[in-house]
């Protein structure tokens, strides 16, 4: 590989931030596509401008920004034109993240999300195509599907019988087909099945790394979009945090974006052709909604304070723990190391002089 240049869409987000930091840190120079569209969907609590002041301080020259949107076409195939060769890694992190938000703008979420994807992948193919090309996907490519499991309520959480397959972690067998996406899930499935293709039909080294909750403490806490972020602003903050369904006791895995970024180090440093890896937590860090808050009370010493709405929202998932064994098969160097304890404690030790009452 000859570049030496990492290209980061979505630069000032929750895990393109990490990944610049990350690269940056490893003496690689780093390029940035960002136009804060986080703002236009959240509003004030969901916009990064926070996060790109302190990135811009914290890295320097080592860090180049630049205000395109992933749907310009031609922004984009004369920023990969102008890097030529000096690239060695695109990492494409910018999306419309949120499942409710979607249904409200569908022309806007596909056009960012698949049409975006499907714009640096051609811009990638035109001007560098031996690069490394790592998608950050989602979980809800399945769908509802995980919700059909022969799930057991428990005190705090649901969870599945220990002889069932997937008792470790849902791995990549599972079908993406009929099941409910939301509007969202389908605009991913559409990048997520784009990207696998460049790498089959034009041999690109591309790879989708389907997410579920990613956090850390470069999150931009909003209501619909940052789980484990926003239990700790909301106990901080001493909002009221509404649960939706399924008794609070849905159960998720959560991956910090040191662990992730890592795991795309791991990509880049030995690529291969239309990988597709479930990434998050696992076994290892996972949590009920009740018991982050329990975890968020014993850090904070705060009263959380939440109000239960009984309808679940459209495509959420009532247990949803990924397997990373695939991953770990390929990259076996490659290891978690921040459970949900240590995110929430890290998150709360972050915004101590931002979250206050």
């Amino acid at each position: 590989m000859s570049g030496s240049v990492v290209v980061v869409t979505g630069s000032a987000g929750l895990i393109g931030s990490e990944s610049v930091r990350h690269f940056a840190g490893l003496g690689m120079d780093v390029v940035g596509v960002d136009n804060d569209m986080r703002g236009y969907f959240f509003g004030k609590d969901g916009s990064t401008k926070w996060n790109l002041d302190r990135l811009t301080k914290e890295v320097g020259d080592r860090y180049t920004h630049h205000n395109i949107d992933i749907r310009d076409r031609d922004g984009l195939q004369k920023l990969f034109a102008g890097l030529g060769k000096s690239v060695a890694l695109v990492i494409h992190c910018a999306a419309q993240p949120s499942h409710d938000w979607a249904a409200k703008e569908p022309f806007t979420d596909f056009d960012v999300n698949a049409v975006g994807t499907l714009n640096m992948l051609e811009a990638v193919r035109q001007n560098c195509p031996d690069v490394p090309f790592i998608f950050t996907s989602t979980n809800k490519v399945y769908g509802d599907l995980p919700n059909s499991l022969p799930l057991i309520e428990q005190e705090t959480r649901w969870e599945l019988p220990e002889d069932h397959k997937w008792y470790g972690g849902i791995d990549e067998t599972m079908s993406i087909d009929q099941s409910l996406h939301s509007v969202f899930g389908a605009s991913k499935v559409a990048a997520d099945v784009m990207v696998q293709e460049y790498g089959r039909y034009f041999a690109m080294p591309t790879s989708v790394f389907r997410g579920g909750t990613l956090t850390g403490p470069g999150h931009s806490a909003a209501e619909l979009h940052g789980f484990l972020a926003y239990v700790m602003r909301c106990v901080m903050e001493r909002r009221v945090y509404h649960i939706y369904g399924y008794k609070g006791k849905m159960v998720r895995d959560a991956i910090h974006s040191h662990d992730l970024v890592s795991a795309f180090e791991a990509f880049y440093r030995a690529p291969r052709v239309a990988e597709v890896y479930n990434m998050g937590g696992g076994r290892f860090s996972n949590c009920s909604h009740i018991e982050a808050f329990k975890i968020a009370e014993e850090i904070t010493g705060i009263e959380a304070r939440t109000d239960y709405v009984d309808q679940n929202r459209v495509g959420d998932h009532q247990w949803w723990i990924s397997s990373t064994t695939r991953f770990e098969e390929h990259y076996p160097d490659w290891k978690l190391t921040y459970d949900v304890p240590a995110i929430l404690r890290e998150m709360y030790e972050a915004n101590q002089d931002l979250w206050k009452s």
